[in-house]
């Protein structure tokens, strides 16, 4: 059983992001507060859940929680930041655009850069340990995975629709057959061959 959040005494939030290691699409974060006395008998690490189980706690968390954010930060700002200084962007502006502002932040993984004013502790693997990091990691995941869904009707040679932008070897097959779209960072090797260089 998972414990709802780190810090006890204190309002806290969880944040997570998604798509970090993907080629396409945006990289996409969440900030969840969840009561002190939220629980629920499925609710883990959105990567150890199916699609359907996560879309079915989506409408769960978002009406459950004190309160949550969803932010994505997209191509060009990846590129222009990288995509670990994008990732965290995109959770500071989560927590920027909380109704409700905690007094604790609890991060998946072992990066963050210090949020204004707010105290914060990094937990790797924290969406299997904690509540509110998983309700975190379950928002990001479903609302980036619609969003590579609906790209993919746009550029469906990249099959989108099943790989969400990570590099599986239709993804690259795509790539070297087409070349690279709008939604692709540019920034990212996106093939191994552009480190080859013929001499």
């Amino acid at each position: 059983m998972l414990a709802v959040h780190y810090h006890d005494s204190l309002l806290e939030c969880g944040v997570d992001e998604a798509g970090r290691g993907c080629l396409a699409g945006p990289v996409t974060a969440a900030a969840v507060i969840l009561p002190a006395d939220f629980s629920h008998p499925f609710l883990n690490d959105s990567k150890q859940l199916s699609a359907t189980k996560r879309e079915e706690l989506v409408p769960i968390i978002k009406k459950e929680a004190v309160a949550y954010h969803i932010e994505h930060v997209f191509m060009e700002e990846i590129q222009s930041l990288n995509i670990l200084w994008a990732a965290i962007e995109a959770m500071h502006r989560c927590i920027q655009q909380l109704p409700v502002q905690p007094e604790h932040i609890a991060v998946d993984g072992n990066r963050f850069k210090p949020y204004p004013n707010i105290p914060h502790q990094c937990i790797i693997k924290g969406d299997g340990k904690y509540l509110n990091i998983a309700a975190a990691s379950i928002l990001a995941k479903t609302e980036r995975d619609a969003f590579m869904l609906a790209i993919d009707q746009e550029y469906p040679a990249y099959d989108w629709k099943h790989n969400k932008g990570y590099p599986t070897a239709k993804h690259r097959q795509a790539l070297r057959k087409h070349g690279s779209t709008p939604y692709h960072r540019q920034g990212f090797k996106l093939l191994p061959e552009q480190f080859k260089l013929p001499l």
